[in-house]
């Protein structure tokens, strides 16, 4: 992409040929910025369309809206920030476990998103990555290059960062299509009934709460398998394995069953608990990652051992 245009209005002329698309993709073409740009100006009301020629203010649009021939967009460019804009910085904790010429696998720690979104103003995995010096692939939007796979900004472990433009394109199909193993390791309040099993409950938006995701009837299909590994009395270490990745998988489907993750407070967890566990987050770690080397074809696993604050929730659950 460009450098973003300089803060003012912009008009943008629909061309024959643009008739029929969508708003944000025209935006992003015709200014040069991300598609993910273009939308957020149009979610924030700085998009709006009028018949060419036309000196008055128009209608805003949406950025799904399609536009039409014989009119023109006025873009009002804002002056500040784009907060998807990549900050490049130094993230503490987060620990390089490989690094190949196609991809890096991270460790990422607690209280860092994958990459910058609406509303989070702190550290991020590509952030830290380009810090760190490292080139990562240009495909995707630019927030999100280099990213094929996400953890919830709570959850610490493993993820896999493409570096080349080709080990972008086989990783993305790869998590598309479901092949790489991914193995999660969780301590849930409780006992879950049966001790080993699998979770085949669809999941969706709340529709309370955009922040959050539930089982709802008709929402996109998600099946989780999960093994007890230790049982504790007020809570269970389990071993997890995600056939889907839903936002939020793991955490909504124990809580569906009531068996949420300790520490997890937007999901129901015990607020008691989590204070006698030292959590302040859920206890959910990405513990091992498999998948085909994105050239090679060779099949490549990493692991990650706990974190400090998971560790400390263990010994006091085993009574050390």
């Amino acid at each position: 992409m460009a450098d973003s245009p300089q803060a003012g209005r912009s008009v943008v002329v629909i061309q024959e040929g643009d008739a029929g698309r969508r708003v944000d993709a025209i935006v992003a073409a015709a200014l040069h910025v991300s598609r993910t740009k273009a939308a957020s100006w149009c979610a924030r009301g700085l998009v709006t369309e009028r018949p060419v020629g036309d000196p008055g203010e128009g209608r805003t649009v949406s950025k799904s809206a399609k536009a039409s021939s014989g009119t023109e967009l006025v873009v009002e460019v804002p002056a500040e920030q784009d907060p998807l804009e990549v900050k490049v910085e130094t993230v503490e904790n987060l620990t390089i476990l490989a690094d190949d010429p196609d991809y890096v696998v991270v460790d990422k720690p607690p209280g860092v998103a994958a990459h910058p979104s609406p509303g989070w103003v702190g550290p991020t995995v590509v952030g830290g990555l380009a810090g760190a010096g490292y080139r990562i692939s240009t495909s995707g939007a630019p927030e999100r290059q280099g990213i094929v796979h996400r953890l919830d900004v709570g959850t610490s472990g493993i993820m896999v960062v493409a570096k080349s433009e080709r080990a972008y394109t086989a990783l993305k199909d790869a998590f598309r299509d479901r092949t790489p193993h991914k193995t999660y390791h969780a301590v849930v309040q409780g006992l879950p009934d049966p001790l080993n099993g699998t979770i085949d409950a669809p999941i969706a938006r709340h529709p309370g709460h955009d922040w959050k995701f539930a089982v709802i009837d008709g929402g996109r299909e998600s099946v989780t398998h999960y093994q007890t590994l230790e049982a504790f009395g007020r809570a269970t270490l389990v071993e997890v394995q995600l056939e889907t990745g839903r936002t939020h998988q793991i955490r909504v489907h124990f809580a569906a069953l009531r068996h949420p993750c300790a520490g997890d407070l937007t999901y129901g967890a015990d607020p008691t608990l989590a204070v006698r566990l030292g959590l302040t987050r859920q206890w959910l770690h990405a513990h091992r990652l498999g998948f085909a080397h994105p050239v090679t074809g060779e099949w490549v696993e990493y692991e990650s051992p706990y974190p400090q604050d998971l560790v400390y929730a263990l010994g006091v659950l085993r009574g050390e």
